[in-house]
C-alpha cells in the first residue's frame, strides 16, 4: 500500500501503526509540503454489513470529538474524509517514541519522569474532560513523548461524548478499552466517566513506576477479574525510594469505587505538583525525550534556535461579514451538510437562519418551530450540550403552554435537556428530570414501552455514579424485571442489567 494516493493529496509511506479499526500510516500532503500521519478504518470493517454502518459512525465521530479539543497536548486533526469505500482521518505527524518504547529503553523509569508524564497528562485531561469528553483508552502506546519532553496524547477513535447510548459494550459483547488499563466499571458494564480515565491514569503510573501493569494476567477475562475484585500492591512495596504522597496518590486513582477517586484530574494536578521537578534545573542538560523538561525549563525552545531570526509572520487577513442565507436555503443547505457528515458547519447555518426566520415569519410560526427543533436535535448530534440545553426547555415551554404539560412532544423535548444535563455531567438535576419523567412516560408505554426501561437505566447509571449503590440496585431490579417482561430473558439490556447487580454484589470498597 506504500506509495498510494489517499483523498487525492496524501501519499502514505510507512505503516507506523494498526489496531482493531483500522491502520495508522506516516504519509505526505502534496497539497502542503508537509508530513502527516494518516488513519484508515480497515475496508473491511466498514463494508461489512453488520458492523459497518456503526465503525463509520464511531469514526466519524472520532475525527469530530478530536477536532473540537484545543490543547498542545492533543494530537491535531487536518483532515477527514472517504476515499473508496475507506474512510480516512489526516493527523499531526508526532516525532518521538511512544511511552511503552519509552519506558522500555530507560527501566527502572524514573519516579520524576513518570510524575512528569502523569502531570502533562492531567493537563490533558482536564482539557478533554471539559468538553465533555472521556478518552477511554489510555495507555503507554497512546501516549507519545517528544523530543522535548512533552507529551501528546493519541487516538481518541473510542472517545465516548459523555453519551450512555455510545457507552455500552461493541456488538461482541466486550468493552470497548484495553484489560490492562480498564476500571472495573468500564469492565463492568461499559459505564465511563472522567474517573475512568483517573483509573486509566494510575495504571499507566503504577506501570511507570513498578515496570509492570497494577493487575497482570494471562487472558483477558483474568486481568478483567483481577480489576474487579483484587487489590492493587502498594509501591513502594517494590520501589521503596517511591515517595509516599505518591504511592498512596496511585493507590487512590486505582480504587475500585469511582468516587473513592480523586474528584478531577485538577485534585490529581494538585497532588503531583509538589513532586515535579522546578526550575531549579534549568541550567542542566538538556537531555532528548525527558518528560521533566517542560516543567525545569518552561517555555525554552527546542533545539536551541539560530542566530538567523524566522521569516516574520503574514499580516492576518481581516474577516468579512456573511449574510445569513435565505431561509428557503438554508433548510436545503442544512440537509446537505447533514447528508455528508459535516454537523459543525450544519450548526452554523440553523444558528444563523432562526433569527432570520424569526424576522421573516414571527416567532411562533410553524417554520421557526421547525428550525428550533432541528436546531437543538443538531447541536445535541453535534455534542454541544450547554447550547442545546436552553433550546430545548424553550421548546418544551412553548409546546406545553398550546398542548399543555403532559403532552407527548412537551416530555420528550424534556428528555432530551435531561439527557443534555447528563451528559454535562448535572447528575442530580438529571437524577431529578428523569424521576419526575418516568412516570409519565409509563402512562404513555402503549407507544412505547421500552423508554421507561432507557430511563431507569439512565438512572441507575447516574446513581452508581454518584455513589448511590443501594438507590441504583432498586432500581437494577426493577429494571430487570421489566426488561423480562418485555424483551425475554436472553436480550441484552438484561444481560447487562443482571451483570450489574452481580457486580453490585461483589465488589469491594
Amino acid at each position: 500500500m506504500s506509495g498510494r494516493t489517499v483523498g487525492g493529496r496524501y501519499e502514505l509511506a510507512t505503516l507506523i501503526g494498526q489496531g482493531g479499526m483500522g491502520q495508522v500510516w506516516s504519509a505526505f500532503d502534496s497539497r502542503l509540503g508537509r508530513r502527516v500521519a494518516v488513519k484508515l478504518l480497515r475496508p473491511e470493517l466498514s463494508t461489512a454489513e453488520e458492523d459497518g454502518d456503526e465503525l463509520r459512525r464511531r469514526f466519524t465521530r472520532e475525527w469530530r470529538v478530536t477536532a473540537q479539543v484545543d490543547h498542545p497536548g492533543l494530537v491535531t486533526v487536518h483532515d477527514a474524509g472517504s476515499d473508496g469505500d475507506e474512510l480516512y482521518l489526516v493527523m499531526q505527524y508526532i516525532a518521538g517514541a511512544d511511552l511503552a518504547d519509552h519506558l522500555a529503553e530507560h527501566d527502572p523509569y524514573p519516579w520524576p519522569w513518570a510524575v512528569a508524564v502523569a502531570a502533562q497528562l492531567c493537563s490533558v485531561l482536564a482539557a478533554v474532560h471539559a468538553v465533555p469528553v472521556v478518552h477511554r483508552d489510555l495507555k503507554p502506546r497512546n501516549l507519545m513523548i517528544r523530543p522535548d519532553g512533552t507529551l501528546v496524547v493519541l487516538d481518541l477513535g473510542i472517545a465516548s461524548v459523555l453519551d450512555a447510548d455510545t457507552t455500552r459494550l461493541t456488538r461482541t459483547g466486550s468493552p470497548i478499552g484495553s484489560p490492562s488499563y480498564m476500571a472495573p466499571e468500564q469492565a463492568m458494564d461499559g459505564t465511563v466517566g472522567p474517573r475512568t480515565d483517573l483509573y486509566a491514569l494510575g495504571a499507566v503510573l503504577h506501570e511507570l513506576l513498578s515496570g509492570s501493569v497494577p493487575f497482570p494476567g494471562s487472558s483477558a477475562l483474568g486481568v478483567l477479574h483481577r480489576h474487579l475484585y483484587e487489590p492493587p500492591l502498594p509501591l513502594r512495596r517494590l520501589r521503596p525510594e517511591v515517595p509516599e504522597p505518591l504511592e498512596a496518590l496511585v493507590l487512590r486513582l486505582l480504587a475500585k469505587d469511582p468516587q473513592h477517586r480523586p474528584a478531577d484530574a485538577h485534585e490529581v494536578y494538585r497532588h503531583l505538583a509538589p513532586l515535579l521537578a522546578g526550575p531549579a534545573g534549568f541550567g542542566g542538560p538538556a537531555e532528548p525525550m525527558d518528560p521533566t523538561r517542560p516543567f525545569r525549563r518552561p517555555h525554552a525552545p527546542w533545539p536551541d534556535p539560530r542566530a538567523a531570526g524566522a521569516p516574520p509572520l503574514p499580516a492576518p487577513v481581516p474577516a468579512t461579514a456573511v449574510r445569513p442565507l435565505p431561509v428557503a436555503a438554508a433548510v436545503d443547505e442544512v440537509k446537505r451538510l447533514l447528508d455528508s457528515g459535516r454537523i459543525t458547519q450544519a450548526v452554523k447555518v440553523l444558528g444563523d437562519a432562526v433569527p432570520v426566520a424569526e424576522a421573516e415569519h414571527g416567532p411562533d410560526s410553524p417554520v421557526v418551530r421547525m428550525l428550533r427543533k432541528q436546531y437543538a436535535a443538531t447541536l445535541m448530534e453535534d455534542g454541544q450540550f450547554h447550547a442545546a440545553l436552553p433550546e430545548l426547555r424553550r421548546l418544551a415551554m412553548d409546546a406545553a403552554a398550546e398542548a399543555g404539560p403532559a403532552d407527548p412532544v412537551v416530555l420528550r423535548f424534556r428528555y432530551e435537556a435531561a439527557q443534555c444535563l447528563e451528559q454535562l455531567g448535572e447528575a442530580l438535576p438529571a437524577l431529578a428530570e428523569y424521576r419526575a419523567l418516568l412516570p409519565q412516560f409509563e402512562q404513555q408505554a402503549a407507544a412505547d414501552p421500552a423508554l421507561p426501561l432507557e430511563i431507569r437505566r439512565r438512572t441507575a447509571r447516574l446513581l452508581l455514579g454518584t455513589g448511590d449503590r443501594a438507590g441504583a440496585r432498586a432500581v437494577l431490579l426493577r429494571l430487570l424485571l421489566d426488561a423480562e417482561r418485555l424483551h425475554g430473558p436472553h436480550h441484552p439490556l438484561v444481560a447487562e442489567t443482571r451483570s450489574t447487580l452481580d457486580w453490585l454484589s461483589q465488589v469491594r470498597v
